[in-house]
């Protein structure tokens, strides 16, 4: 039975394509090629439900990887993360094949609008039975500009001051039907209470919405939101919004700093640090014994990822064409000024590398292969110490776990990991509750009237 003290969350990190984050993952000779199955996603759905976890949330783009070099050739070739399917329809199908698990999804607020994304995600938490989440991101790159009929992307500040107004609308959306407003009285004829159905009428600089919502409240009241910022707007922005944030830190003292940080401006928002989960993306590569898990963890280091493949993704991030420049060249303060966003990625990389320099292929792995987070390696104890020490050392409050292939790396962590982690009463044995918001532990929030 798990204890009632603090416990870990665990949120299994997906990708709706035919590659992880792990950009050689496609390559594995474990890793099966359903990705554009519905059984394949409610496989891994029910492996992660198997292992109690809080929720599997997938990473999007809205165009394939093609900054590099102009094109999209190299994605295309090395299996770059060419392949993105739709998520609501993906969750869709998951939540058909499952019962408890949380349901995320990527959705951005620099190409959707607010009505759009509050009656999506309104609709899966209602058909889930309120296992929705919302990752809130503001885009990356030109390429997903130009298909939404835009030249360039928006600036960095820019983004998150539209994001501010896209939440402002969203939110209001969702609290524009009251509980209690469907009456379905069929022999007085009267199907809702008007008086708790309200107009939203937002006017922002960037939005205008009228309202109501067509889908009235949702079983968690509004879906679990998540945020990944990283930079000082960033971090300000998810501590006004955010209710998981998801990290990129890839040693302990990084992700203390940050731990640390984060929490501060959470309560300068006037709002609960301890209501707030960071968790930082970690791999784990676990093994029969400590030498077999090496062996494992040297062939995804060095067997399985392209070089070009890094560099192909390390460009779609940064909105910015490496193509020009070798693999060894180092990043240079003049690039750091010309590239935006990367400077928190070079001074997070020189932590966890140790020194000055950094070469681009340094920053290209630190993206695309095993060096983005975390890496927890050894066997299902060993892995399990590990994380411990993170969540019982002020770094994390659990992990968003990211697969070296699929299904195997969740099988492994499902069959190995969290039984070890249950023995130590860090992680729980069962759901006790229903919603996403009830499995983390967050209030269902009250309607907010915002006319």
């Amino acid at each position: 039975m798990a204890s009632a003290e603090r416990q870990m969350s665990l949120v299994g990190f997906m990708q709706a394509g035919s590659t992880t984050v792990y950009a050689g993952s496609w390559r594995h000779p474990a890793t099966e090629h359903g990705y554009l199955s519905a059984s394949y996603y409610q496989k891994l759905g029910r492996t992660l439900e198997e292992g109690c976890f809080d929720m599997m949330f997938f990473d999007d783009r809205l165009a394939m990887p093609g900054i590099y070099g102009g094109s999209v050739a190299d994605a295309v070739r090395l299996g770059a993360r060419p392949v993105k399917l739709d998520l609501s329809i993906v969750l869709g199908v998951v939540a058909a094949a499952t019962e408890h698990i949380g349901l995320g999804a990527t959705y951005s607020t620099t190409y959707y609008s607010p009505f759009h994304v509050a009656r999506t995600f309104a609709t899966l938490d209602h058909l889930s039975g309120g296992r929705a989440a919302w990752n809130v991101v503001t885009s990356v790159n030109d390429s997903e500009a130009q298909n939404y009929g835009v030249k360039m992307h928006l600036g960095h500040d820019e983004r998150y001051d539209r994001a501010d107004e896209f939440l402002e609308a969203t939110t209001g959306l969702w609290d524009t039907w009251e509980d209690g407003a469907l009456v379905h009285d069929r022999a007085g004829g009267v199907f809702a209470d008007p008086t708790k159905v309200h107009a939203l009428d937002y006017e922002g600089e960037w939005f205008s919405v009228r309202g109501p919502l067509t889908v009235p409240r949702s079983p968690q009241g509004r879906p679990v939101l998540l945020q990944a910022g990283s930079s000082g707007r960033g971090r300000d922005f998810a501590a006004r919004w955010a209710e998981l944030l998801f990290t990129g830190d890839p040693g302990i003292d990084v992700a203390r700093a940050h731990y640390k940080d984060q929490k501060e401006r959470i309560a300068e928002h006037g709002r609960d640090p301890a209501s707030v989960k960071m968790l930082p993306m970690a791999y784990t590569v676990v093994g029969e014994s400590h030498a077999h898990a090496e062996e494992r963890e040297q062939t995804f280091l060095n067997e399985l990822v392209d070089p070009l493949a890094s560099l192909t993704l390390l460009s779609e991030l940064m909105n910015y064409d490496f193509s020009g420049l070798a693999l060894d060249s180092p990043i240079t303060d003049e690039l750091i000024e010309s590239v935006s966003g990367i400077r928190g990625l070079v001074q997070n990389l020189r932590q966890h590398i140790g020194g000055e320099t950094v070469t681009l292929a340094d920053l290209a792995g630190h993206r695309a292969t095993l060096l983005q987070g975390p890496r927890f390696v050894g066997t299902a104890t060993e892995v399990a110490d590990q994380m411990q020490e993170w969540f019982e050392g002020d770094a994390c409050d659990g992990f968003v776990i990211a697969a070296t292939h699929t299904p195997g790396a969740y099988e492994d962590v499902v069959r190995l990991v969290v039984p070890e982690l249950q023995r130590r009463e860090l992680f729980r044995d069962r759901y006790t509750g229903h919603t996403l918001r009830e499995h983390l532990g967050l209030a269902r929030p009250q309607v907010v009237h915002h006319a």
